[in-house]
């Protein structure tokens, strides 16, 4: 009967002991998932105060145009989206595509043309782009959107947080595989440096400094020099490598004329 009681007994403690390995178990596992959305929620808080500083809820109905590259380029928010760019070809032929809610049409002087499905996704790869750049950190917050922080770091003296960004392949557009990272003022909360990597025509690394900060009706617009750094270059090292002189300047992305066109038409 003793013999019976005290098998009995292991019995029972071996249960209670693998409950409790069980119950530790879950709860570090709760630990490390809150650690992981803490991380997650500073990320989105550090995006979400470079959009305020940038623009905030006024980019939710704005509408302005500029001009880059001598292409007359327009954006107007509200419920959707509709982006405009115009120009003329070589023979004086005035060409405009609208990207309306991803949806693009083009006009040859004011008539409707028919485009392949390759023109339609080149067209509307290039205007999305522009405009992207233009208007960041506005898109940021797009549901295709992946933002990881991967820390801090000091660019000339000032510390920065650094936000990788990627892409899911729905509604990520055709180089959604692009990786990009940005570099976010602590005190501030401006974006003076990004970076990114890309794959087609055998790849590239970009990083831009921005330059020439205007802000126009509460919304700041910021010109960019692009460096170009060796293929397959970490993103990360960019910054250093700026700063010792070791990338090449490729191009100034600047745009010119800024007018805010819902001011416009309150003068009107």
């Amino acid at each position: 009967m003793k013999k019976h009681f005290i098998i009995v007994t292991v019995i029972l403690l071996i249960a209670v002991g693998c409950k409790d390995f069980q119950k530790d178990d879950k709860n570090a596992s709760q630990i490390e998932k809150s650690a992981q959305e803490l991380s997650n929620e500073n990320t989105q808080s550090i995006v979400n105060e470079a959009i305020k500083a940038h623009g905030g809820t006024l980019y939710d109905s704005a509408h302005y145009q500029f001009v880059f590259r001598d292409k007359l380029y327009s954006f107007e928010n509200n419920i959707g989206f509709t982006y405009k760019v115009s120009s003329k070809d070589s023979l004086g032929n005035q060409i405009e595509d609208f990207l309306q809610d991803g949806k693009l049409a083009r006009t040859v002087n004011n008539e409707l043309v028919e485009l392949s499905k390759k023109d339609i996704a080149k067209y509307s790869e290039a205007l999305n782009s522009v405009i992207y750049f233009a208007t960041l950190p506005h898109k940021l917050n797009d549901k295709a959107v992946q933002k990881e922080g991967i820390g801090e770091t000091i660019i000339k003296g000032e510390d920065y947080d650094v936000v990788k960004v990627t892409f899911g392949k729905v509604g990520g557009g055709k180089d959604y595989d692009d990786v990009f990272m940005y570099w976010i003022n602590k005190k501030s909360h401006y974006i003076n440096y990004l970076a990114y990597s890309y794959s087609v025509n055998e790849g590239g690394v970009r990083f831009r400094s921005a330059y020439n900060p205007r802000t126009i009706d509460g919304i700041r617009f910021q010109d960019y020099i692009n460096w170009e750094a060796p293929v397959g270059t970490p993103l990360k090292e960019l910054p250093a490598m700026f700063e010792k002189g070791q990338l090449k300047e490729l191009s100034r992305i600047e745009t010119k004329d800024i007018q805010n066109l819902n001011a416009s038409e309150v003068v009107e």
